[in-house]
């Protein structure tokens, strides 16, 4: 049975996948038919890089994806792609509309993944911005502690002078 796996490379605790069609019996990072493209699971929004019309190839010739392999196809529309097609192959609909529904669903779905990209670089913005008043608040509050140190310093030593001035001038009275 031919499957569409993921094969794991990277370096400890930083994985990235290479997604290849291989016999269901070969191991896991062996022996591989065909590599169809990358996934980097260590990126926000997952970076997916898969070549489509082979990916679609191979599910048409009968390959089985394992469940991740088949979130990935369904997140870039690949299941949906082979859906239309099986419709177009039985005469259920029409070539140029199964193209303008999956463009339309492609559409929709380039404008929800910038939208997720742009929400997380605002947010990114917004909390080292956070980070950086919170810091600004805690030096202006050492600043304050340290002039307020500074002033009582400066104060204390014109008071001592006055207090020990008596005090030396009664030692050398006596």
């Amino acid at each position: 049975m031919i499957r569409i796996r993921l094969a794991r490379r990277g370096r400890k605790k930083l994985a990235m996948y290479d997604v290849i069609i291989a016999n269901s019996r070969s191991p896991r990072d062996g022996r591989f038919i065909e590599k169809i493209g990358t996934y980097n699971p260590n990126t926000n929004p997952a970076s997916i890089n898969l070549n489509d019309d082979k990916a679609l190839d191979w599910l048409i010739k009968g390959a089985q994806p394992t469940p991740t392999v088949k979130a990935m196809l369904s997140y870039r529309g690949i299941l949906l792609k082979k859906h239309l097609q099986i419709g177009v192959i039985k005469g259920a609909i029409t070539q140029e509309q199964a193209d303008a529904k999956f463009e339309a669903w492609k559409n929709q779905k380039d404008s929800k993944i910038t939208q997720k990209v742009d929400n997380l670089a605002a947010q990114k913005a917004a909390d080292q911005k956070a980070r950086l008043d919170a810091e600004k608040k805690v030096n202006e509050a050492r600043a304050e502690a340290l002039r307020k140190k500074q002033t009582e310093a400066n104060a204390t030593p014109s008071e001592e002078p006055a207090v020990e001035t008596p005090a030396e001038g009664g030692e050398a009275a006596e």
